[in-house]
């Protein structure tokens, strides 16, 4: 009588409404603070091995990746003898190793066509109407690909922020007597990915034969950054004329760190037009929520209706085009 009398007033007085969120944002605050103070101990840890002298071992995950992404290109597939001859292929495997994924481009093209076709069938045979089937179809078949780009964006922009430092590490290191390889080889086991992913493919790579300088011009074709590819053209032009190739690498980091802080300075300055166009982005879908919410009949119409089916599709259409049209003018090039 008195556990179903308690009960029953935990439930009268929302108990489990205030306690719920409570304890979930008490665990979202504990993982935060796990997150940060990992990462802080982890360079720490890395600070004081280099301080000790200690040298890191080898990345041997690294050579595994690069060995088995060459042996997945040779590796002929019904994907690639079917779609592998289209010219945007090669495009997408690029966009793909770019944003380190194992990842084929003809099989990843096949996966994500069928799923998108799989979803739209699905859709029109369930009576859902052409627009949204098509709608769905679309949506199956552009995010997978959103979803590279972004993940390629951030890793080269990432690896972008640690080519200061590595170009002072290289410097330090030429100065300490190393040769050129040695250089790289102390980069590819002291970075972090993503830095160290592409240098191992260049030690790899002169380790197997091929000359040091086609290793760093395949690294600057395959990253596709300016910096990458000022620091190639200058260990060619060292390889050929000779020079301080030291020096030239501490200009280079400078002139990099300069145009960090000038990127970031920017970026702030357009902080507002982004969130602007975030604000206009979200807002009809917003709008269109509390709609439903307010009075479903008024709303439903969109959906329901074939002429309201289009003019939603029309609006999202529209909606994609503006958001577009603002990241443009705001992304100014640095």
């Amino acid at each position: 009588m008195i556990h179903n009398t308690a009960l029953s007033l935990l439930a009268e007085t929302d108990f489990w409404v205030y306690l719920l969120p409570t304890i979930g944002s008490m665990m979202l605050f504990y993982g935060i603070f796990q997150v940060i103070s990992e990462s802080k101990s982890g360079e720490e840890s890395r600070v004081k091995a280099r301080l000790r002298g200690e040298r890191a071992k080898p990345k041997e995950d690294l050579a595994e990746t690069i060995v088995r992404r060459g042996a997945m290109r040779e590796a002929a597939t019904f994907a690639d003898s079917l779609i592998g001859k289209f010219k945007f292929v090669p495009r997408l495997q690029t966009l793909i190793d770019q944003a380190d994924l194992e990842w084929s481009a003809a099989q990843t093209l096949m996966n994500i066509s069928g799923a998108a076709v799989l979803a739209a069938l699905g859709l029109w045979v369930s009576d859902f109407g052409i627009f949204p089937a098509v709608g769905c179809g679309a949506a199956m078949f552009i995010l997978p690909l959103m979803w590279i780009g972004f993940r390629k964006r951030r890793r080269l922009s990432k690896l972008a922020g640690q080519l200061p430092d590595v170009f002072e590490m290289m410097s330090q290191a030429l100065r300490a007597g190393h040769s050129l390889g040695g250089a790289i080889q102390l980069i590819y086991e002291q970075m972090p990915p993503p830095v160290a992913t592409e240098f191992a493919q260049v030690y790899h790579e002169q380790n197997l034969g091929i000359r040091v300088e086609d290793a760093l011009q395949s690294m600057a074709d395959r990253v596709d950054s300016l910096d990458v590819s000022f620091f190639v053209t200058a260990v060619l032009i060292q390889r050929q004329t000779g020079g301080d190739l030291a020096e030239v690498l501490d200009n280079i980091s400078g002139v990099i760190r300069e145009r960090i802080e000038l990127a970031g300075l920017v970026r702030g300055l357009t902080a507002e037009g982004r969130l602007s166009g975030w604000v206009l982005f979200a807002l009809p879908g917003v709008v269109f929520a509390g709609s439903m919410m307010v009075n479903p009949e008024y709303a439903r119409v969109l959906i329901e209706d074939p002429r309201g089916q289009t003019m939603l599709m029309l609006a999202v259409g529209m909606q994609l085009m503006g958001i577009a049209m603002i990241r443009w003018i705001v992304n100014i090039k640095v």
